[in-house]
């Protein structure tokens, strides 16, 4: 028996010519025999199989009992993306499960020719998939008609009405007859998802497909605590340590991304970037490359973390962090699809430690932090690889034999493996030194006694530059690459200020700043043996351990208030008013 039998037969055709075994749970759900005329509102995350799934679930309306369609004059279906690259992604997945049947699959998407998409259009398309505001404009241009079509598609729902395209959804479906189906598919399911079905959809049933842990459940989450200014440099030796044959890397903004490409460019990766910025032609380059394997590396802003889908993906970089957990993993969802395993790498500063871990917690997936990869660990890395290398492997055939004995008649065998180790080194880019951080600088909470022995260090700021614990905090634990619970005591004088550094921490502390100085060009920080004053309790002073510092009091710099409010040594001024005639601007005399 077929494992394909639900399926229509030129469908259940394509899916075996593509090497289909199974269905995934969202695939099964869609086709039960109760649910193949009903509105569905589907609740399934990115890598389930939605694309297919929803495939063939409207085969049903739009197909003819011997499974070959005719011309049409409209589309019989059509289906809506968010972005442009999954809609395309979309009409590429729709084209290889209809091809059996003639369909006629067209796109209409923003960034391509407007008179290309109308000219397809007129010719007659079964199937259309496309972006909100380019189907919106056929449709008002009358060259899109949907007065034949028997299905409509909502794809990643959640995400169009969070980009601001409820009006343009609401006007495209008012714009299609009452009695067809409407299936939406959706990660999340938010108030406005299924508001939007309620008032669009006829009864629909509801399918929630808990995908979400098994196929999160492929993916490595490890984090990485690095250093701020060894950031980048940290993502050069994870991408060098896991020498993934795809990877992308995620950052926060367009900015970040040309900075980080040029960055991964200049050290001889094989990079491409891709943001909203760019048209629709360079998005469509940058993905052929890393589907034809030209280049290995994406950098992408989240525009890439829906729908897209790239082969042998192994690695996910977040080179900054996601604002939410639903980012994360959607970001994360790139890669470990179709039970291929692939690692989840979080870039986390020494001052973003906390918000990794909170979005790990609220999306349910666990971190196993560790240290960066140094240089160490990839040459290391580098000699397996270059023994396990494929052209070690197997028999060499006779010309290859003979020519082998013709080197070794002019180099030794040590020369000649001297000179294939350059040769395989030359090709990689080399890794970056980065600074070792002490486990007790992690962020954990530690008791006063921990700070017993600890090194002081002065800098050169005190109570005539104003300075506070609220400021200076910040600047030594930026300077020195550590967490503010590795500040102790912090005693400000009049020139300068003495802090004490826990003793976990204090020798990295003391080489790094030695080594980059203070964050603050105008600051400097120095060891020093002993506090030259007793740290006592006082208001300028914060116990070791205890969080916070305390706010030291000054004067407020205009009013002349100090910090509780008061007034010290200035009197307020006696208002004053002008007067008519000839005392005008003259000061009213005092009434006795």
């Amino acid at each position: 028996m077929s494992p394909f039998e639900r399926a229509q037969p030129a469908l259940a055709t394509a899916l075996d010519k593509r090497g289909y075994t199974t269905f995934t749970p969202v695939q099964s759900a869609v086709l039960d025999e109760q649910l193949h005329s009903e509105d569905l509102l589907v609740s399934a995350q990115t890598g389930s199989g939605k694309t297919v799934a929803f495939g063939l679930a409207v085969a049903g309306s739009i197909l003819p009992d011997d499974g070959r369609m005719e011309k049409s004059a409209s589309p019989l279906a059509l289906v809506i993306a968010p972005t442009r690259e999954l809609a395309l992604q979309v009409k590429s997945e729709l084209e290889w499960l209809y091809a059996e049947t003639g369909a006629q699959v067209s796109s209409c998407v923003g960034g391509m020719d407007p008179r290309t998409e109308r000219r397809a259009l007129s010719r007659g398309v079964q199937i259309v998939v496309g972006t909100p505001g380019r189907l919106r404009d056929h449709i008002t241009r009358g060259a899109l008609d949907l007065r034949l079509a028997r299905a409509v598609v909502l794809d990643e729902a959640d995400e169009m009405l969070d980009l601001g395209f409820r009006e343009d959804l609401e006007f495209i479906l008012d714009a299609a007859p009452r009695e067809r189906r409407t299936l939406m598919f959706s990660a999340t399911l938010p108030r406005e998802v299924t508001a939007l079905a309620k008032r669009f959809q006829n009864q629909s049933k509801r399918i929630s497909v808990d995908t979400e842990r098994s196929h999160h459940a492929d993916i490595d989450y490890i984090g990485y605590e690095v250093l701020p200014r060894e950031r980048e440099n940290a993502i050069i030796n994870i991408l060098r340590y896991h020498d993934a044959p795809g990877s992308i890397v995620f950052c926060g903004t367009r900015e970040t991304v040309k900075r980080m490409t040029s960055r991964l460019a200049n050290r001889g990766f094989s990079t491409v970037a891709l943001s909203g910025e760019f048209s629709q032609s360079e998005r469509t380059h940058a993905l052929q490359s890393m589907r034809d394997g030209r280049s290995r590396i994406c950098v992408a802003t989240d525009v890439a973390s829906r729908g897209i889908d790239l082969p042998q993906l192994d690695l996910v970089v977040h080179a900054d962090l996601p604002n939410d957990a639903q980012t994360l993993l959607h970001r994360s969802g790139r890669t470990g699809r179709a039970g291929r395993k692939g690692v989840c790498a979080l870039v986390a500063t020494t001052t973003k430690r906390r918000n990794a871990e909170r979005l790990a917690r609220n999306a349910k997936v666990n971190i196993r932090w560790q240290s960066a990869p140094n240089s160490a660990d990839i040459r290391a890395l580098d000699r397996q690889r270059i023994i396990d290398n494929a052209f070690l492997q197997g028999q060499a055939d006779e010309e290859e034999t003979d020519f082998a004995k013709t080197l070794l008649t002019s180099y030794s065998a040590e020369q000649i493996a001297t000179a294939f180790l350059r040769q395989c080194q030359a090709a990689l880019p080399a890794p970056e030194e980065l600074t070792e951080l002490s486990q007790n600088s992690k962020t954990q909470k530690r008791a006063r006694s921990d700070f017993e022995g600890g090194t002081w260090f002065a800098i050169n700021a005190g109570r005539k530059q104003r300075a506070e614990p609220r400021w200076l905090l910040p600047v030594i634990c930026r300077s020195g690459g550590i967490d503010k619970r590795s500040v102790g005591s912090i005693i400000i004088g009049d020139g300068e200020t003495q802090f004490e550094i826990d003793p976990a921490t204090s020798e990295s502390f003391r080489k790094t700043i030695e080594e980059h100085g203070c964050v603050e060009r105008s600051l400097h920080i120095r060891p020093i043996g002993e506090p030259s004053q007793s740290p006592g309790p006082s208001s300028d002073e914060t116990p070791s351990g205890k969080g916070r510092p305390v706010r030291a009091k000054r004067k407020h710099p205009r009013s002349g208030k100090n910090a509780g409010g008061e007034f010290k040594g200035t009197k307020p001024r006696k208002k004053m008013r002008a007067v008519a005639g000839k005392n005008k601007g003259k000061r009213k005399p005092k009434t006795p």
